[in-house]
């Protein structure tokens, strides 16, 4: 049997610096999984927010949530034009399996879609979001929302709540360098 070489694709290992002057225009957040929380600042400056849900339907195999998620963001990108970068809320304990088995694969499904684009993308720890937001690292929700809705915005539920903290986040302390 003759062998046959594949071609190998070679990505670069160091992460891009997070440009927020980048010449895409958006920079985009998100709180990861079945109902994703988003906000986003546009190039202008305008933000926009909301939720999508990535529920399966009875008929949907155990990958459809996440080719969805991949296609939502595909449309996200060529809707604003690009995307500068990405911060996520980056959570390190679950309360249970299913939780932190959505999230992983709505993580892996984000950081990979972001490397093959070269989009920076950067994982925000819950407690600096919260203590950013609300001057609480230990914030219970209803803390986080109101502290958002002080600051002029109308989040439908938490999960768009956690995304316009993150995004309030990344543009305050530039990413994390304030």
């Amino acid at each position: 049997m003759a062998s046959t070489t594949l071609p190998v694709a070679h990505f670069d290992a160091s992460p891009p610096a997070i440009d927020l002057a980048s010449p895409r225009s958006a920079i985009l957040a998100l709180d990861l999984g079945t109902t994703t929380g988003w906000a986003m600042q546009l190039a202008g400056g305008q933000m926009e927010s909301g939720t999508t849900s990535f529920r399966p339907s009875r008929y949907d195999g155990g990958g459809m949530r996440y080719l969805r998620f991949r296609g939502w963001l595909d449309g996200i990108a060529v809707d604003c034009a690009g995307i500068a970068a990405i911060y996520f809320e980056e959570v390190r304990g679950h309360i249970g399996t299913d939780a932190a088995h959505l999230y992983g694969g709505f993580l892996a499904t984000l950081t990979a879609w972001c490397e093959l684009r070269n989009i920076p993308y950067e994982g925000v720890p819950v407690g600096s979001i919260k203590r950013h937001v609300t001057g609480k690292g230990n914030a219970d929700k209803q803390a986080v929302i109101a502290a958002v809705r002080a600051r002029g915005f109308r989040p439908g539920d938490d999960n768009e709540a956690d995304a316009i903290a993150i995004l309030l986040w990344a543009i305050e302390t530039r990413g994390g360098v304030r």
